[in-house]
C-alpha cells in the first residue's frame, strides 16, 4: 500500500487486497483455534467475519478498486459491478443472522468446511449463485486496461479452477486461501510501478 500511496495512488485500494486477504485468514486461523478450544461461540464469531469477507468484501471492493483504477465511461460499468455485487453479497450474508443453523463449520483434518444454506438455493441451483459471484469478482480484473490487473483476475480465476477441480468439499475455505496467494501477485506489480501511468 505504501508503494501505491507513492507511486500511484489509483491502485491504493487495489493495494490493500493483500491486506484485507490476511485479516480474513486471520479469522480463519481463529475459527481453528476456537475449534480447538471447543469454543462454539468463538467458531461461530469468526466464522461470520471470515464469510463477511468472503460473500461482501469482495464482490464489492474489487470492482471499487477498479473504478479508482480505470477512466471515463468505463467507471460507470465498475459502480454497476460495485452495486450488484453489493447485493448478492447481501442475499448470501445476511440472512446468516435470521436463520441459526444457515452457517454451520466442520473441522476436517486440513480444511474447515463451511456448511451454508443460502438464500438463493430455494430459486436457484447453487452453482449458478456462485457463478454470479464469480462473475462480480472476476470480470472486474479481466476487464482491466492494466495488464497486471488483468493477470491478478487470471490468477483469481486459476484459483477457482483448481478449487473447483480437486477441493469442492472446502471450496470457501480452500477458494479464499488461493486468493490469498494470488494477491502476493499484487505486492510483484506494486513493486514493479516506477511512477504514476495514465495508460497501460
Amino acid at each position: 500500500m505504501n508503494r501505491a500511496l507513492k507511486v500511484d495512488r489509483r491502485f491504493l485500494a487495489l493495494a490493500a487486497l493483500p491486506v484485507f486477504f490476511g485479516l480474513q485468514q486471520y479469522f480463519e486461523g481463529m475459527v481453528w483455534l476456537a475449534g480447538a478450544a471447543g469454543d462454539q461461540g468463538a467458531v461461530s464469531g469468526n466464522s461470520l467475519a471470515y464469510m463477511f469477507f468472503a460473500w461482501i468484501a469482495w464482490p464489492v471492493w474489487v470492482p471499487i478498486s477498479g473504478y479508482f483504477i480505470e477512466t471515463g465511461r468505463k467507471r460507470l460499468l465498475y459502480v454497476a459491478f460495485a452495486i450488484g455485487g453489493a447485493m448478492l453479497g447481501a442475499l448470501l450474508y445476511v440472512p446468516y443472522f435470521a436463520h441459526d443453523g444457515w452457517l454451520t463449520i466442520r473441522f476436517l483434518e486440513r480444511a474447515i468446511v463451511y456448511d451454508t444454506t443460502e438464500l438463493l438455493d430455494f430459486i436457484m441451483a447453487r452453482e449458478f449463485t456462485y457463478g454470479i459471484y464469480v462473475f462480480f469478482v472476476a470480470a472486474p480484473l479481466l476487464i482491466s486496461r492494466d495488464r497486471h490487473v488483468r493477470f491478478f483476475g487470471l490468477l483469481v480465476a486459476g484459483a477457482l479452477a483448481v478449487t473447483y477441480a480437486f477441493f469442492q468439499y472446502a471450496h470457501i475455505s480452500v477458494f479464499c486461501f488461493g486468493g490469498a496467494l494470488a494477491s502476493l501477485y499484487l505486492v510483484f506489480a506494486m513493486l514493479q510501478k516506477k511512477e504514476a501511468v495514465s495508460a497501460v
